[in-house]
């Protein structure tokens, strides 16, 4: 029986920044587990303390279907995310796809062929033009789906016991494809600030803009969501 813990924070840096990446962190998860041909890497770069997410995604085998990610491969390790009202992705370099930040509050136990089961995903869609920037993204971006699509249920995410993050690119049946690149400097919570962020997902109330002035967030209001950084060395 695995023993979960919750992981230190000293700081409000998840991965990056004073955490340094580590690419035997992470582990793959493309559409090769399900005859796909699509793959991804997470590379990182000692000297700068980034990672890059990159490969190439596939649309051909699968019809015009594809996905490639990566996510943490601890399957022992907890984040308490609750003191934060949302995470802050610093993107120091980015090709302009469509990514998706997943977040796991629940690890269902592997099929007898080893391929991970389905679960419940809350997954946050983000676009960066070509060129640096920050993505803030609030906790109500989150949007509970199961197997890509978006499901309306009550549990909200479990923000105090995360098990799992993941960072994927997902093809759109046909929207995007070929190889793809994403530099990241750091994921971070961000703080909260008094009256003006929550930390609950299925809060409906309207918030105020949750974004940099500079920053392009991509969210669409679609039955079909974004879901899904080889073990990093390529």
């Amino acid at each position: 029986m695995e023993v979960l813990y919750t992981k230190p924070q000293s700081s409000p840096y998840f991965f990056g920044g004073p955490q340094p990446w580590s690419s035997f962190s992470w582990a793959s998860s493309d559409d090769r587990v399900r005859g796909g041909s699509s793959h991804s890497c997470l590379t990182v770069n000692k000297d700068t303390n980034t990672a890059t997410f990159h490969g190439n995604l596939d649309i051909k085998t699968l019809g015009g279907a594809g996905f490639a990610s990566q996510h943490t491969a601890s399957t022992t390790e907890l984040w308490d995310l609750s003191s934060y009202a949302g995470l802050e992705l610093s993107i120091p370099k980015s090709d302009g796809h469509t990514y998706t930040l997943n977040l796991r509050d629940e690890l269902q136990d592997p099929r007898p062929d080893g391929r991970q089961r389905s679960g419940l995903v809350w997954e946050a869609k983000f676009k960066v033009e070509k060129g640096q920037m920050k993505v803030r993204l609030a906790w109500k971006e989150f949007r509970p789906t199961y197997r890509g699509r978006e499901v309306h249920m009550g549990r909200p995410l479990i923000l105090a016991g995360v098990k799992r993050f993941e960072i994927m690119i997902r093809s759109f049946f046909g929207e995007q494809e070929g190889d793809f690149e994403l530099e990241i400097e750091s994921i971070k919570g961000i703080e909260k600030e008094k009256g003006r962020y929550r930390d609950d997902p299925n809060d409906s109330e309207d918030d105020e803009k949750y974004f940099d002035e500079k920053q392009q967030l991509y969210s669409e209001d679609e039955d079909t969501g974004l879901g899904w950084l080889c073990c990093g060395i390529c």
